[in-house]
């Protein structure tokens, strides 16, 4: 961390349902929870302003479902609600740890979380409390990557950091190709072209069309969060510019 503090003031945490699980196999397991929470407890006590967007893959992913007769609308739904269950679970982590929390969702459910609006979501922030924003978008057929990229655009974050079991971005799958090539910057329109599949076309979309940059690292690695905040080259910057991300040159 240099100097003038962390990297960025405000920032948009995005995790995936995997997080919650941890090694155990269970859908959700306390120590997966507890690193999870500790890693976030760590940036916040940076001074960061961090929302975070989970995913609910460990529990149920609504796109995947395979019941018959069970609709994609309703299966997402339940993606949805699976994403609130992990999002309590980690606001009781977090209160464990001493760091005031929130849990805002797009579904209402006023018994168990507050309703997202997002002048609440940016008071909350400003107020130190780490805000968890479950329940996606509300609708169906837009993914946690796209909530993740809608919400960070709504609050103002300065990016979209989204934490992975890679440390970055490859020109093609590592654990597939022995000298795949990891960037530590590129553009969106050389992600694009190249097929780089940072995030799903919708969230991409929002992403470039808001100048919203996104940092792709390895959330897996103790500590890498704070790394990441505190400025360390870590993982691969995808931003609009050759200032914000420029492809690595590859030589043939």
């Amino acid at each position: 961390m240099g100097a003038d503090g962390p990297r960025w003031k405000r920032v948009l945490l995005k995790v995936s349902g995997e997080a919650f699980a941890g090694t155990s196999g269970k859908p959700v397991d306390a120590a997966g929870v507890r690193a999870l929470a500790e890693s976030i407890a760590a940036a916040h006590r940076m001074g960061v302003e961090i929302a975070v967007v989970n995913g609910g893959g460990n529990i149920l992913r609504g796109a995947q479902t395979s019941i018959a007769g069970l609709g994609r609308a309703t299966a997402d739904t339940m993606g949805m609600l699976a994403t609130v269950i992990n999002g309590l679970a980690l606001q009781d982590l977090l209160t464990d740890l001493g760091v005031p929390s929130r849990v805002l969702t797009a579904i209402e459910m006023k018994s168990v979380a507050e309703p997202y609006i997002r002048l609440r979501c940016i008071r909350h922030l400003e107020k130190g409390r780490v805000v968890i924003l479950a329940g996606g978008t509300g609708m169906p057929y837009f993914s946690t990557d796209t909530t993740a990229a809608l919400r960070g655009t709504e609050i103002g974050a300065e990016i979209l950091l989204k934490g992975t079991q890679v440390d970055g971005v490859y020109d093609k799958d590592p654990n597939v190709h022995a000298d795949a090539v990891r960037f530590d910057t590129v553009t969106f329109d050389d992600a694009m072209r190249r097929n780089l599949r940072v995030m799903d076309k919708t969230a991409f979309a929002l992403c470039e069309e808001n100048g919203l940059p996104i940092l792709v690292f390895d959330m897996g690695v103790d500590g890498n969060l704070v790394r990441v905040l505190g400025g360390e080259p870590l993982g691969t910057i995808v931003g609009a510019s050759s200032t914000e991300g420029q492809a690595a040159e590859v030589e043939a």
